[in-house]
């Protein structure tokens, strides 16, 4: 995927879970930039059609009260740069701000994990054990 469209993803995302409408990102958009952003523009942004000045990058940051390093966050898979594809491991070394041979430090490694934490729980086979688990727990009544 291109790199505007993770973007995209990751700041349609955030807006969902800070529940948001496209209309008030624009706006909170527009405390930090020149102006507010339209609906459309915000909704272009999500989709991967359009890129980003840094200026715009920081402001979404803010808006959604995020770090930028989190709005480039791919869920999978690399990223394609105009010159080709990027791999996901370069990829994330680049994010965490590391050289290949150079070893994480406790932050970075907390980041990592946490995200491989993330990743893991969201799988929809770990959610139905985890009900499953609450309902016989509730028959059983709790663990002793």
């Amino acid at each position: 995927m291109r790199v505007e469209e993770a973007i995209g993803r990751q700041i349609a995302r955030l807006r969902a879970e800070r529940r948001l409408s496209l209309t008030e990102l624009g706006e909170a958009l527009g405390r930090y930039l020149d102006r507010p952003w339209s609906r459309q523009a915000v909704h272009q942004a999500e989709r991967g059609q359009r890129s980003f000045t840094a200026a715009e990058l920081t402001g979404l940051a803010l808006a959604l009260d995020t770090s930028i390093p989190a709005l480039f966050r791919v869920e999978e898979g690399g990223v394609e740069l105009p010159g080709g594809p990027v791999t996901r491991e370069d990829y994330r070394g680049v994010l965490l701000n590391r050289e290949r041979e150079s070893p994480l430090d406790g932050v970075e490694e907390l980041i990592v994990a946490l995200h491989d934490i993330e990743a893991v729980l969201s799988r929809p086979a770990l959610a139905r054990l985890a009900r499953i688990g609450a309902a016989a727990e509730e028959v059983s009544g709790p663990a002793s």
